[in-house]
């Protein structure tokens, strides 16, 4: 996999805390995992890097980020390349954006009176109806790896962060040892490729966005990086 271009820390969330998976793995939530897990020696620190990104996306989608968030994310730095741009474009976001008002554009993207401006779901994007028969695959794909949401989430399985999360999950080990570059490959190919690059152009464009303008970006620029290093594997 070639390099992440961008500066990233080991995204602590809420009270300093990293931010935290939804799913879990044999019946033990996420939270259970030593953080130098992630961290381990056997993990290059381009893969820490790319599940750092994943994560920081997962936890953003699931749910309006509170100010500790902001202040992390408006500390992050890129570079020159599109992602390290992009994700100078989310640091400047955050350091303009209130937690109330991420709260009001979170709500009208995906809540909304009756619905939100978008639906967060793969089956959305790849058949138009929620709950499709892609969220057989999907769970006989995380039951394979020993995964399963977290019994007090209500989001389906191909709820935008929860797939980015199960990649982050992947990429580090849940207690156990890393998915292979071509179990990755798998996942990301035929639960994430097919529609998640249109999702986040969507909420770039979308007429709500502002902070979450730049979260798109970031997130598609990140999910052509991830297509085309997963093409050389």
């Amino acid at each position: 996999m070639p390099d992440i271009p961008v500066a990233a820390p080991a995204t602590p969330g809420h009270n300093g805390q990293p931010f935290v998976g939804i799913m879990a793995r044999r019946q033990q939530p996420v939270e259970a995992m030593p953080r130098a897990r992630s961290l381990s020696a056997d993990i290059s620190d381009e893969d820490v890097l790319r599940a750092n990104l994943y994560r920081m996306l997962a936890h953003i989608l699931k749910a309006p980020p509170q100010k500790s968030d902001l202040e992390l994310l408006a500390g992050l730095s890129g570079d020159s390349t599109r992602l390290g741009e992009a994700i100078g474009g989310l640091a400047h976001l955050a350091r303009r954006t209130s937690p109330e008002a991420a709260r009001r554009e979170y709500h009208s993207l995906f809540i909304g009176l009756e619905r939100g401006e978008l639906v967060p779901y793969g089956s959305h994007y790849r058949s138009g109806f929620h709950e499709d028969h892609s969220l057989v695959q999907i769970r006989a794909d995380m039951a394979r790896h020993g995964i399963a949401l977290a019994p007090e989430l209500s989001e389906a399985e191909d709820h935008i962060a929860a797939l980015c999360d199960i990649m982050a999950g992947l990429i580090l080990g849940l207690g156990d040892e890393p998915a292979s570059l071509d179990e990755q490959k798998a996942f990301f190919m035929a639960h994430i490729a097919t529609w998640a690059k249109h999702f986040f152009i969507d909420l770039e464009a979308a007429r709500s966005s502002v902070f979450y303008a730049a979260v798109g970006k970031v997130g598609a620029v990140f999910m052509d990086i991830e297509e085309a290093a997963f093409g050389m594997v």
